[in-house]
């Protein structure tokens, strides 16, 4: 697992009305990436935002811009989120017909590319594709909608993801980023992020605060629960390998 986390708040909660000053506020109070939900009210009931949002949000802020696109069809809105900022663009594995081919065609762009499963969505769609994969997200909600109640397990989903990536990593030497986005709160972070996430999207969580002040006490109690939860994981699987080994090992 990376050490390191991430938070991306998910602006998707954010006051549109003062939308640079949202993006500039939550990365002063410590947020890592912005995450910017494209829904198209076709792949998911609802919808948000494009290509000229993200492009007017990217002076405010230096940080990654991370695009997830709740759409279909995928490939046509890839090169004009590229040009309006985007620095990584995900997206679902039954919103494209040609997988392999839409991951290129992201990375072709200058962005990292990621793939999305949804609660019931299998994980074998990234099996043949994690050279081209620089991120994995686990929705912990069913897409379409923010302030949603955290599926309890996302967070075995999350910890079968976390061994495909591990075990990749090992092979190849890469890392990859295992995001989760739903219902993301204080008090669950922890827990999650003890079953093996990186990087965490929340939006009501941070952003209903309302303030930079607010934003910056989240952000401090959100970073607090990881770190004890990655340190569960450790104890975790240092107990696992010592039965392993037996009480007669090293």
């Amino acid at each position: 697992m990376d050490s390191k986390c991430r938070i991306a708040p998910s602006i998707l909660s954010a006051d549109f009305a003062r939308l640079g000053e949202e993006v500039r506020d939550v990365i002063a109070a410590g947020a890592d990436w912005i995450h910017f939900d494209v829904m198209d009210n076709h792949y998911v009931p609802n919808l948000t935002i494009g290509p000229l949002v993200c492009e007017a949000i990217r002076p405010h802020v230096s940080n990654p811009i991370d695009v997830h696109l709740m759409v279909e069809p995928v490939d046509a809105l890839v090169p004009l989120f590229a040009k309006a900022g985007a620095n990584l663009i995900s997206f679902h594995p039954e919103a494209s017909r040609h997988i392999d081919r839409t991951l290129a065609l992201i990375r072709d762009q200058g962005c990292q590319a990621g793939l999305v499963f949804n609660p019931a969505t299998p994980l074998h769609h990234m099996d043949h594709v994690m050279d081209k994969l620089d991120l994995v997200l686990i929705m912990s909600v069913n897409p379409g909608f923010g302030g949603q109640t955290f599926i309890g397990q996302a967070l075995h989903k999350l910890a079968s993801a976390r061994a495909r990536i591990d075990a990749w990593s090992q092979e190849s030497g890469k890392r990859v980023a295992l995001e989760v986005d739903g219902g993301v709160k204080v008090d669950n972070i922890g827990a999650i992020a003890a079953a093996g996430a990186d990087t965490f999207v929340a939006g009501s969580a941070i952003f209903g605060a309302k303030s930079k002040d607010g934003y910056r006490k989240i952000i401090e109690a959100m970073r607090k629960e990881i770190a004890s939860g990655q340190q569960q994981a450790q104890r975790e699987a240092m107990a696992r390998r010592q039965i392993e080994i037996g009480p007669g090992g090293p």
